[in-house]
């Protein structure tokens, strides 16, 4: 019988720079007695790993240009914020709403070039991963070595 389960792991606790996400999602599972298969998926939130990887940006100190300025007057943003958005940018695709979609450096195409607020400290804002790919790798490889499992791997928000 095949069978499809979705198990919320709660309890990771706060992420922060140079914690080991593969060890804290292998700690949780086993203090919740979940044994992670090689069939399994998890489905990890980008965020997560752009703050173990450090990918935490504080706005103050920001300078913002002229066109930061224009941006976030025109988009209701902080010129600071847009200023890291157009950072993290290769080109702007469009604007309109309170959204710029650009394409990162990394070739996504997405909002505000995954620059995120939210669950993070006051006047900070999280980055995406330098290389996504590479994170996925690690990720994946820590928790083989600590289960035995290749489990598949979904990280959100990349792509």
């Amino acid at each position: 019988m095949k069978r499809l389960e979705l198990i919320g792991l709660d309890g990771l606790g706060e992420i922060r720079a140079g914690d080991s996400v593969g060890d804290l999602i292998c700690n949780t599972c086993a203090q919740r007695q979940i044994s992670l298969q090689d069939n399994d998926v998890l489905v990890v939130a980008q965020k997560i790993i752009s703050k173990a990887e450090g990918r935490v940006r504080s706005v103050d100190g920001v300078t913002p240009s002229a066109r930061a300025f224009e941006l976030g007057r025109k988009l209701s943003k902080d010129p600071e914020l847009v200023e890291i958005i157009l950072g993290e940018s290769r080109r702007i695709v469009r604007s309109g709403g309170r959204a710029l979609i650009v394409e990162t450096h990394h070739g996504f195409v997405c909002a505000n070039a995954g620059v995120d607020q939210s669950n993070v400290g006051l006047k900070q804002v999280t980055l995406l991963p330098q290389d996504a790919d590479r994170s996925a790798r690690q990720l994946r490889s820590a928790i083989h070595q600590r289960t035995g499992k290749y489990p598949g791997l979904y990280c959100s928000e990349y792509r």
